[in-house]
């Protein structure tokens, strides 16, 4: 069952006004995000190890890969990860665009989510939050925010690992899908608190669990 029915979802997707943000909140979110991602920096390295160790039997080539994102305020950022493909692209493709790339340990960090554990350095950066819209790369951002109306709305705030469009939607790979994530992004900017975030905390752990919307 979707979180939010389809009619409002449809209204968010056409409601021109941008939303008064709940700016305590948000103080009191980017405190967590630090504090968490204090916490996680000694076992996110212990993670990144074994997979250090691991890569040149099952994913030959470097350990991190680090790709340009649109975070907050349209601002230009460099979003870390652990690299699951192999060989280089030429120019910006949605994940199943090539999946050909994709090692089998890849695939199983993606699944889980392993590949996403550098990014809680964006966060000590301040580029990104826990909880937050996923950051686009430019290019597609550029197509989304001349075709798709209110899509900047969603660079309000933080970028996050993960968030309400993730847990509730997937993956999108076509402007359709990116479209329906853009209604659950708006639905969590215009109602972020404290509940919403605890309740995509919980989503997260199915996803982790299911692997829902890897790709």
């Amino acid at each position: 069952m979707s979180f939010i029915s389809l009619q409002e979802t449809v209204d968010l997707a056409t409601d021109a006004n941008r939303p008064l943000l709940p700016r305590a909140f948000l103080a009191l979110k980017h405190v967590g995000d630090i504090a968490l991602a204090t916490i996680l920096l000694v076992p996110v390295a212990l993670v990144c190890l074994i997979v250090a160790v691991l890569n040149p039997f099952f994913n030959p080539g470097p350990l991190f890969y680090v790709q340009d994102r649109i975070g907050q305020g349209e601002k230009r950022f460099r979003m870390f990860k652990m690299r699951t493909m192999i060989g280089t692209r030429d120019a910006a493709r949605f994940a199943t665009g090539e999946s050909h790339r994709i090692t089998p340990m890849g695939k199983i960090m993606r699944e889980k989510r392993i590949d996403e554990l550098p990014q809680v350095l964006n966060i000590l950066l301040g580029q990104m939050s826990f909880i937050g819209p996923r950051p686009e790369q430019p290019a597609f951002y550029a197509d989304f925010a001349r075709t798709i109306p209110n899509y900047r709305t969603r660079q309000m705030v933080k970028p996050g690992i993960s968030g309400l469009a993730q847990v509730e939607a997937g993956y999108a790979d076509d402007f359709e899908s990116t479209r329906t994530k853009l209604r659950y992004d708006l639905h969590y900017i215009r109602n972020m608190s404290a509940m919403l975030d605890v309740y995509i905390v919980f989503r997260t752990f199915r996803v982790l669990i299911t692997g829902f919307g890897a790709r």
